[in-house]
């Protein structure tokens, strides 16, 4: 059960969702998915889908998936953010806004 948003989107802590596994390597953080299900189970036996999908994230992507610890709201990730990629990464909170906000609407993190 997903809780309600707080008011200020900046103010929310994202938490990585547990069942979700990943690795790095060079820097690059990979997400592994297990397509469960019934019909990700079908899939697999009859179109040969994969049991496991690789979401491979940018440099960016990585550095903000490491940085959230379920600690850190997303006011605090957006100036490590910004330390680190600077004009890079702007418009800055637009972006990492939305960012999270994927993450989450794909159940990769959950909101707090």
């Amino acid at each position: 059960m997903k809780k309600t948003l707080r008011e200020n989107y900046l103010d929310n802590i994202p938490v990585k969702n547990e069942s979700l596994s990943s690795s790095e390597e060079e820097g690059v953080v990979t997400l592994e998915i297990e397509n469960k299900g019934l019909f990700n189970h079908i899939a697999q036996k009859l179109f040969k889908k994969p049991k496991v999908s690789y979401v491979h994230l940018d440099e960016l992507g990585s550095f903000i998936w490491k940085q959230i610890d379920g600690k850190r709201d997303v006011t605090a990730i957006a100036e490590l953010v910004d330390e680190k990629f600077g004009e890079k990464a702007h418009p800055l909170y637009e972006r990492l806004s939305q960012y999270i906000s994927i993450l989450n609407s794909y159940n990769f993190i959950n909101l707090m």
